[in-house]
Protein backbone atom coordinates (compact mmCIF):
# COMPACT_ATOMS: atom_id res chain seq x y z
CA UNK A 1 0.00 0.00 0.00
CA UNK A 2 2.86 2.55 1.12
CA UNK A 3 3.77 3.09 -3.06
CA UNK A 4 0.45 4.50 -3.55
CA UNK A 5 0.79 7.15 -0.74
CA UNK A 6 2.37 10.47 -2.60
CA UNK A 7 0.01 9.79 -5.35
CA UNK A 8 -2.94 10.04 -2.86
CA UNK A 9 -1.16 13.16 -1.22
CA UNK A 10 -0.69 15.02 -4.75
CA UNK A 11 -4.61 14.50 -5.39
CA UNK A 12 -5.13 15.90 -1.66
CA UNK A 13 -2.69 18.74 -2.66
CA UNK A 14 -4.36 19.41 -6.35
CA UNK A 15 -8.05 19.55 -4.78
CA UNK A 16 -6.76 22.35 -1.97
CA UNK A 17 -4.80 24.07 -4.94
CA UNK A 18 -8.34 24.39 -7.22
CA UNK A 19 -10.59 25.35 -3.61
CA UNK A 20 -7.69 28.59 -3.06
CA UNK A 21 -7.76 29.20 -6.98
CA UNK A 22 -11.16 28.98 -7.07
CA UNK A 23 -11.46 31.26 -3.55
CA UNK A 24 -8.85 34.28 -4.89
CA UNK A 25 -11.25 33.70 -8.38
CA UNK A 26 -14.26 34.51 -6.71
CA UNK A 27 -12.78 37.57 -4.67
CA UNK A 28 -11.52 38.80 -7.69
CA UNK A 29 -14.79 38.60 -9.96
CA UNK A 30 -16.53 40.35 -7.07
CA UNK A 31 -13.87 43.07 -6.83
CA UNK A 32 -14.45 43.24 -10.76
CA UNK A 33 -18.40 43.63 -10.10
CA UNK A 34 -18.14 46.14 -7.66
CA UNK A 35 -16.14 48.37 -9.94
CA UNK A 36 -18.65 47.97 -12.62
CA UNK A 37 -21.21 48.53 -10.19
CA UNK A 38 -19.55 51.51 -8.62
CA UNK A 39 -19.04 53.06 -12.49
CA UNK A 40 -22.63 52.81 -13.35
CA UNK A 41 -23.75 54.35 -10.08
CA UNK A 42 -21.38 57.34 -11.26
CA UNK A 43 -23.17 57.43 -14.98
CA UNK A 44 -26.45 57.67 -13.42
CA UNK A 45 -25.34 60.25 -11.50
CA UNK A 46 -23.71 62.23 -14.05
CA UNK A 47 -26.92 61.79 -16.14
CA UNK A 48 -29.32 63.12 -13.65
CA UNK A 49 -26.73 66.25 -13.12
CA UNK A 50 -26.10 66.98 -16.51
CA UNK A 51 -29.28 66.11 -18.34
CA UNK A 52 -32.11 66.50 -15.61
CA UNK A 53 -31.03 69.12 -12.97
CA UNK A 54 -33.20 72.08 -13.63
CA UNK A 55 -36.31 71.90 -15.69
CA UNK A 56 -35.36 74.69 -17.50
CA UNK A 57 -32.35 73.03 -18.97
CA UNK A 58 -33.96 69.53 -20.10
CA UNK A 59 -34.72 70.57 -23.27
CA UNK A 60 -37.52 69.43 -25.99
CA UNK A 61 -39.49 66.62 -25.71
CA UNK A 62 -37.51 64.65 -27.57
CA UNK A 63 -34.25 65.24 -26.12
CA UNK A 64 -35.70 64.57 -22.91
CA UNK A 65 -36.86 60.99 -24.05
CA UNK A 66 -33.65 59.98 -25.32
CA UNK A 67 -32.12 61.22 -21.86
CA UNK A 68 -34.69 58.77 -20.37
CA UNK A 69 -33.74 55.67 -22.34
CA UNK A 70 -30.29 56.03 -22.08
CA UNK A 71 -30.76 56.60 -17.98
CA UNK A 72 -33.10 53.57 -18.46
CA UNK A 73 -30.48 51.11 -20.09
CA UNK A 74 -27.71 52.10 -17.70
CA UNK A 75 -30.54 51.37 -14.94
CA UNK A 76 -30.60 47.91 -16.38
CA UNK A 77 -26.98 47.63 -16.24
CA UNK A 78 -26.36 48.20 -13.38
CA UNK A 79 -29.33 45.68 -12.28
CA UNK A 80 -27.77 42.73 -13.97
CA UNK A 81 -24.58 43.38 -12.62
CA UNK A 82 -25.91 43.99 -9.07
CA UNK A 83 -27.79 40.59 -9.93
CA UNK A 84 -24.29 38.59 -10.49
CA UNK A 85 -23.01 40.00 -7.66
CA UNK A 86 -26.19 38.59 -5.98
CA UNK A 87 -25.33 35.18 -7.43
CA UNK A 88 -21.57 35.30 -6.37
CA UNK A 89 -22.56 35.76 -2.89
CA UNK A 90 -24.75 33.42 -2.79
CA UNK A 91 -22.33 30.61 -4.13
CA UNK A 92 -19.25 31.93 -1.04
CA UNK A 93 -22.18 32.08 1.05
CA UNK A 94 -23.44 28.57 0.36
CA UNK A 95 -19.80 27.52 0.44
CA UNK A 96 -19.09 28.90 3.68
CA UNK A 97 -21.86 27.53 5.47
CA UNK A 98 -20.33 23.76 3.62
CA UNK A 99 -16.96 24.50 5.31
CA UNK A 100 -18.67 25.83 9.09
CA UNK A 101 -20.17 22.64 9.06
CA UNK A 102 -16.65 20.54 7.83
CA UNK A 103 -15.16 22.89 10.79
CA UNK A 104 -17.65 21.89 13.20
CA UNK A 105 -17.49 18.08 12.49
CA UNK A 106 -13.39 18.30 12.45
CA UNK A 107 -13.69 20.18 15.71
CA UNK A 108 -16.04 18.23 17.50
CA UNK A 109 -13.96 15.12 17.08
CA UNK A 110 -10.79 16.95 18.16
CA UNK A 111 -12.66 17.82 20.87
CA UNK A 112 -13.89 13.89 21.68
CA UNK A 113 -10.53 12.78 21.06
CA UNK A 114 -8.39 15.07 23.61
CA UNK A 115 -11.09 14.86 26.11
CA UNK A 116 -10.43 10.58 25.83
CA UNK A 117 -6.66 11.65 25.90
CA UNK A 118 -7.19 13.35 29.19
CA UNK A 119 -9.25 10.70 30.42
CA UNK A 120 -6.90 7.87 29.74
CA UNK A 121 -3.90 9.87 30.96
CA UNK A 122 -5.67 10.66 34.26
CA UNK A 123 -6.47 6.70 35.00
CA UNK A 124 -2.59 5.75 34.21
CA UNK A 125 -1.47 8.64 36.15
CA UNK A 126 1.71 9.03 33.76
CA UNK A 127 1.25 12.72 34.61
CA UNK A 128 1.92 12.13 38.24
CA UNK A 129 4.58 9.29 38.20
CA UNK A 130 6.42 10.00 35.44
CA UNK A 131 9.72 9.53 37.36
CA UNK A 132 8.15 6.36 39.06
CA UNK A 133 7.75 5.15 35.45
CA UNK A 134 11.32 5.42 34.11
CA UNK A 135 12.72 4.57 37.94
CA UNK A 136 11.10 1.29 37.31
CA UNK A 137 12.65 0.43 34.28
CA UNK A 138 13.93 -2.94 34.15
CA UNK A 139 17.31 -1.20 31.98
CA UNK A 140 18.61 1.82 30.51
CA UNK A 141 17.67 0.92 26.83
CA UNK A 142 13.62 0.39 28.52
CA UNK A 143 13.78 3.68 30.05
CA UNK A 144 15.17 5.70 27.50
CA UNK A 145 12.19 4.55 24.96
CA UNK A 146 9.75 5.38 27.51
CA UNK A 147 11.32 8.82 28.17
CA UNK A 148 10.70 9.40 24.53
CA UNK A 149 7.24 7.75 24.99
CA UNK A 150 6.47 10.26 27.56
CA UNK A 151 7.71 12.98 25.17
CA UNK A 152 6.18 12.06 22.44
CA UNK A 153 2.82 11.69 24.59
CA UNK A 154 3.31 15.25 25.63
CA UNK A 155 3.96 16.92 22.28
CA UNK A 156 0.85 15.15 20.51
CA UNK A 157 -1.51 16.28 23.50
CA UNK A 158 0.00 20.10 23.10
CA UNK A 159 -0.47 19.14 18.99
CA UNK A 160 -3.97 18.40 19.66
CA UNK A 161 -4.82 21.45 21.91
CA UNK A 162 -2.90 23.85 19.31
CA UNK A 163 -5.18 22.60 16.67
CA UNK A 164 -8.43 22.99 18.71
CA UNK A 165 -7.58 26.44 18.98
CA UNK A 166 -6.39 26.81 15.35
CA UNK A 167 -9.87 25.36 14.23
CA UNK A 168 -11.70 27.14 16.63
CA UNK A 169 -10.35 30.39 15.56
CA UNK A 170 -11.06 29.39 11.99
CA UNK A 171 -14.75 28.54 12.62
CA UNK A 172 -15.01 31.71 14.27
CA UNK A 173 -13.30 33.87 11.40
CA UNK A 174 -15.68 32.02 9.12
CA UNK A 175 -18.77 32.98 11.12
CA UNK A 176 -18.06 36.59 10.95
CA UNK A 177 -17.45 36.62 7.12
CA UNK A 178 -20.76 34.51 6.43
CA UNK A 179 -22.60 36.84 8.65
CA UNK A 180 -20.76 40.35 7.11
CA UNK A 181 -21.71 38.04 3.47
CA UNK A 182 -25.21 38.05 4.31
CA UNK A 183 -25.11 41.30 5.45
CA UNK A 184 -23.82 42.67 2.30
CA UNK A 185 -26.28 40.33 -0.08
CA UNK A 186 -29.39 42.01 1.69
CA UNK A 187 -27.42 45.52 0.81
CA UNK A 188 -27.42 44.54 -2.79
CA UNK A 189 -30.95 42.97 -3.05
CA UNK A 190 -32.43 46.07 -1.36
CA UNK A 191 -30.89 48.33 -3.84
CA UNK A 192 -31.53 46.22 -6.22
CA UNK A 193 -35.13 46.59 -5.16
CA UNK A 194 -35.10 50.53 -5.04
CA UNK A 195 -32.95 50.34 -9.18
CA UNK A 196 -36.47 48.47 -10.06
CA UNK A 197 -38.66 51.25 -8.64
CA UNK A 198 -36.90 53.74 -9.91
CA UNK A 199 -36.43 52.13 -13.96
CA UNK A 200 -40.19 51.87 -13.46
CA UNK A 201 -40.49 55.31 -12.56
CA UNK A 202 -38.68 56.17 -15.45
CA UNK A 203 -40.43 53.94 -17.48
CA UNK A 204 -43.74 55.70 -16.55
CA UNK A 205 -42.49 59.02 -17.29
CA UNK A 206 -41.24 57.60 -20.99
CA UNK A 207 -44.53 56.47 -21.32
CA UNK A 208 -45.72 59.80 -20.75
CA UNK A 209 -43.84 61.44 -23.11
CA UNK A 210 -44.43 58.84 -25.72
CA UNK A 211 -47.97 59.80 -25.25
CA UNK A 212 -47.41 63.65 -25.85
CA UNK A 213 -44.60 62.80 -28.61
CA UNK A 214 -47.98 60.47 -30.66
CA UNK A 215 -50.19 63.37 -30.10
CA UNK A 216 -47.84 65.62 -32.37
CA UNK A 217 -46.19 62.49 -34.20
CA UNK A 218 -45.83 64.73 -37.38
CA UNK A 219 -44.12 67.11 -36.11
CA UNK A 220 -41.69 65.33 -34.18
CA UNK A 221 -41.12 62.57 -37.12
CA UNK A 222 -39.61 66.13 -39.22
CA UNK A 223 -37.10 66.35 -36.37
CA UNK A 224 -36.37 62.85 -36.11
CA UNK A 225 -35.41 62.95 -39.91
CA UNK A 226 -33.95 66.49 -39.36
CA UNK A 227 -31.68 65.33 -36.98
CA UNK A 228 -30.38 62.70 -38.72
CA UNK A 229 -29.62 64.44 -41.94
CA UNK A 230 -27.50 66.92 -39.88
CA UNK A 231 -25.90 64.11 -37.89
CA UNK A 232 -25.20 62.23 -41.63
CA UNK A 233 -23.53 65.64 -43.36
CA UNK A 234 -21.27 66.19 -40.34
CA UNK A 235 -20.33 62.74 -40.27
CA UNK A 236 -19.51 62.65 -44.09
CA UNK A 237 -17.95 66.26 -43.34
CA UNK A 238 -15.51 64.60 -41.24
CA UNK A 239 -14.57 61.55 -43.64
CA UNK A 240 -14.14 63.72 -45.95
CA UNK A 241 -11.83 65.93 -43.98
CA UNK A 242 -9.56 62.61 -43.01
CA UNK A 243 -9.16 61.85 -46.43
CA UNK A 244 -8.02 65.26 -47.48
CA UNK A 245 -5.60 65.39 -44.43
CA UNK A 246 -4.06 61.53 -45.58
CA UNK A 247 -3.83 63.73 -49.25
CA UNK A 248 -1.75 66.46 -47.86
CA UNK A 249 0.24 64.66 -45.46
CA UNK A 250 1.46 62.22 -48.42
CA UNK A 251 1.56 65.32 -50.80
CA UNK A 252 3.93 66.93 -48.35
CA UNK A 253 6.26 63.80 -48.79
CA UNK A 254 6.83 64.26 -52.45
CA UNK A 255 6.24 60.70 -53.62
CA UNK A 256 3.16 61.42 -55.89
CA UNK A 257 2.34 57.30 -56.26
CA UNK A 258 1.65 57.06 -52.85
CA UNK A 259 -2.14 54.86 -51.63
CA UNK A 260 -4.29 58.21 -50.95
CA UNK A 261 -6.09 55.99 -48.42
CA UNK A 262 -3.29 55.64 -46.46
CA UNK A 263 -0.37 57.48 -44.17
CA UNK A 264 2.91 57.33 -45.61
CA UNK A 265 4.67 56.34 -42.13
CA UNK A 266 8.36 58.27 -41.64
CA UNK A 267 10.18 56.03 -38.74
CA UNK A 268 9.23 58.20 -36.38
CA UNK A 269 5.40 58.29 -36.79
CA UNK A 270 5.70 54.12 -37.06
CA UNK A 271 6.69 54.32 -33.53
CA UNK A 272 3.85 56.43 -32.69
CA UNK A 273 1.72 54.63 -34.36
CA UNK A 274 2.40 51.44 -32.94
CA UNK A 275 2.61 52.99 -29.42
CA UNK A 276 -0.91 53.88 -30.24
CA UNK A 277 -2.13 50.87 -31.04
CA UNK A 278 -0.54 49.04 -27.70
CA UNK A 279 -2.97 51.54 -25.80
CA UNK A 280 -5.76 50.14 -26.88
CA UNK A 281 -8.47 49.76 -24.33
CA UNK A 282 -6.77 51.95 -22.04
CA UNK A 283 -6.69 55.60 -24.15
CA UNK A 284 -8.17 58.34 -21.60
CA UNK A 285 -11.08 59.98 -21.97
CA UNK A 286 -11.23 63.10 -24.19
CA UNK A 287 -12.86 64.98 -21.58
CA UNK A 288 -12.58 64.98 -18.00
CA UNK A 289 -15.83 63.74 -16.54
CA UNK A 290 -19.08 63.17 -18.27
CA UNK A 291 -20.55 60.19 -19.92
CA UNK A 292 -21.39 58.74 -23.05
CA UNK A 293 -25.12 59.57 -24.47
CA UNK A 294 -24.65 57.64 -27.62
CA UNK A 295 -22.53 55.16 -28.87
CA UNK A 296 -21.02 54.11 -32.17
CA UNK A 297 -22.27 52.08 -35.04
CA UNK A 298 -26.15 51.61 -35.87
CA UNK A 299 -29.41 52.26 -33.21
CA UNK A 300 -32.34 52.28 -32.85
CA UNK A 301 -34.53 55.08 -32.65
CA UNK A 302 -35.75 56.04 -29.43
CA UNK A 303 -39.12 57.21 -30.04
CA UNK A 304 -39.74 54.70 -33.18
CA UNK A 305 -37.41 51.52 -32.81
CA UNK A 306 -38.06 50.91 -36.42
CA UNK A 307 -35.87 54.01 -37.07
CA UNK A 308 -32.32 53.47 -37.20
CA UNK A 309 -29.50 56.14 -36.96
CA UNK A 310 -25.95 55.62 -37.51
CA UNK A 311 -23.24 56.86 -35.78
CA UNK A 312 -19.55 57.20 -36.87
CA UNK A 313 -18.38 58.38 -33.36
CA UNK A 314 -19.24 58.37 -30.25
CA UNK A 315 -20.85 61.69 -28.20
CA UNK A 316 -20.06 62.37 -24.36
CA UNK A 317 -21.97 64.51 -22.69
CA UNK A 318 -20.13 66.73 -20.16
CA UNK A 319 -20.04 69.92 -17.95
CA UNK A 320 -20.62 73.26 -19.30
CA UNK A 321 -17.13 75.01 -19.35
CA UNK A 322 -15.48 71.66 -19.97
CA UNK A 323 -12.74 70.96 -22.50
CA UNK A 324 -11.73 68.98 -24.78
CA UNK A 325 -8.35 66.73 -24.44
CA UNK A 326 -5.97 64.78 -26.30
CA UNK A 327 -6.36 61.05 -25.60
CA UNK A 328 -2.85 60.42 -26.83
CA UNK A 329 0.31 62.82 -28.11
CA UNK A 330 0.24 63.63 -31.75
CA UNK A 331 0.49 65.91 -34.20
CA UNK A 332 -2.42 69.04 -34.61
CA UNK A 333 -3.19 67.87 -38.29
CA UNK A 334 -6.71 70.24 -38.85
CA UNK A 335 -8.72 73.41 -37.21
CA UNK A 336 -12.05 72.90 -39.14
CA UNK A 337 -14.82 74.71 -38.83
CA UNK A 338 -17.94 72.71 -40.35
CA UNK A 339 -20.40 74.58 -42.13
CA UNK A 340 -23.77 74.28 -40.26
CA UNK A 341 -21.69 72.96 -37.42
CA UNK A 342 -19.10 73.50 -34.86
CA UNK A 343 -15.24 73.83 -34.90
CA UNK A 344 -13.21 70.69 -34.53
CA UNK A 345 -9.77 69.74 -33.69
CA UNK A 346 -7.80 66.58 -35.99
CA UNK A 347 -4.67 64.94 -34.06
CA UNK A 348 -2.39 62.89 -35.95
CA UNK A 349 -0.88 59.63 -34.42
CA UNK A 350 1.27 58.30 -36.66
CA UNK A 351 -0.86 56.83 -38.77
CA UNK A 352 -4.16 56.88 -36.48
CA UNK A 353 -6.64 60.13 -36.53
CA UNK A 354 -8.58 61.71 -33.53
CA UNK A 355 -11.31 63.88 -34.05
CA UNK A 356 -12.40 66.28 -31.40
CA UNK A 357 -15.73 68.03 -32.79
CA UNK A 358 -18.26 70.51 -31.14
CA UNK A 359 -15.88 73.17 -29.94
CA UNK A 360 -16.60 77.17 -29.90
CA UNK A 361 -13.50 77.91 -29.18
CA UNK A 362 -9.65 76.36 -29.98
CA UNK A 363 -6.50 76.52 -28.18
CA UNK A 364 -3.97 74.89 -30.33
CA UNK A 365 -3.06 75.49 -33.89
CA UNK A 366 -2.25 72.91 -37.27
CA UNK A 367 1.64 71.68 -36.54
CA UNK A 368 1.70 71.36 -32.91
CA UNK A 369 2.41 68.64 -31.10
CA UNK A 370 0.79 68.09 -27.80
CA UNK A 371 0.86 64.91 -25.27
CA UNK A 372 -2.24 63.17 -24.17
CA UNK A 373 -4.34 65.28 -21.69
CA UNK A 374 -3.53 68.51 -23.57
CA UNK A 375 -6.61 71.08 -23.94
CA UNK A 376 -7.08 71.41 -27.07
CA UNK A 377 -10.01 73.61 -26.72
CA UNK A 378 -13.82 74.64 -24.89
CA UNK A 379 -16.87 72.27 -25.67
CA UNK A 380 -19.92 74.06 -27.28
CA UNK A 381 -22.73 74.47 -24.52
CA UNK A 382 -25.96 74.71 -26.42
CA UNK A 383 -27.90 77.90 -25.04
CA UNK A 384 -31.40 75.92 -25.34
CA UNK A 385 -31.23 73.02 -23.17
CA UNK A 386 -27.80 73.58 -21.44
CA UNK A 387 -25.90 70.46 -22.65
CA UNK A 388 -22.06 70.62 -23.66
CA UNK A 389 -21.81 67.34 -25.92
CA UNK A 390 -18.52 66.51 -27.68
CA UNK A 391 -18.46 64.01 -30.51
CA UNK A 392 -15.50 62.10 -30.91
CA UNK A 393 -14.14 60.34 -33.68
CA UNK A 394 -11.19 57.82 -34.24
CA UNK A 395 -9.65 56.39 -37.33
CA UNK A 396 -6.75 54.32 -38.59
CA UNK A 397 -5.89 55.49 -42.18
CA UNK A 398 -9.28 55.79 -43.78
CA UNK A 399 -11.20 53.29 -41.96
CA UNK A 400 -13.21 54.25 -38.82
CA UNK A 401 -12.98 52.84 -35.57
CA UNK A 402 -15.32 52.61 -32.40
CA UNK A 403 -14.18 54.20 -29.82
CA UNK A 404 -15.73 52.47 -27.42
CA UNK A 405 -12.59 49.46 -28.05
CA UNK A 406 -10.14 52.23 -27.85
CA UNK A 407 -10.99 54.54 -24.86
CA UNK A 408 -10.73 52.52 -21.27
CA UNK A 409 -14.32 51.89 -20.42
CA UNK A 410 -16.56 54.31 -22.22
Amino acid sequence: MMPCRPHFTFILFLFSFLGSYSVFSQIEEQEVLEAKREQLQKEIEQINHLLFDTKEKRGNVLEQMEALDQKIKVRRRLIAVSNEQSNLLNRKINANVSAISELRAELADLKDDYALMIQKSYQSKIQQSKLMFLLSSDNFFQAFKRFQYIQQYTDFRRQQGEEIVVKTEELTQLNIELSEQRKQKERLIAENRRSQRQMERERSDQQALLGSIRKNETKYAAQIRDKQRQAKEIDQQIERLVREAIAAENAASGKDDSDPSKFLLTPEAAIVANSFSANKGRLIWPVEKGFKSQGFGVYADAIYPGIKHESNGVVITTDAGAKARAVFRGEVIGILSIPGGNKAVQLKHGNFISTYYNLSTIYVKKGDRVEAKTELGDIYTNRSNGRTRLKFYLHQNTSKLNPEEWVYQL
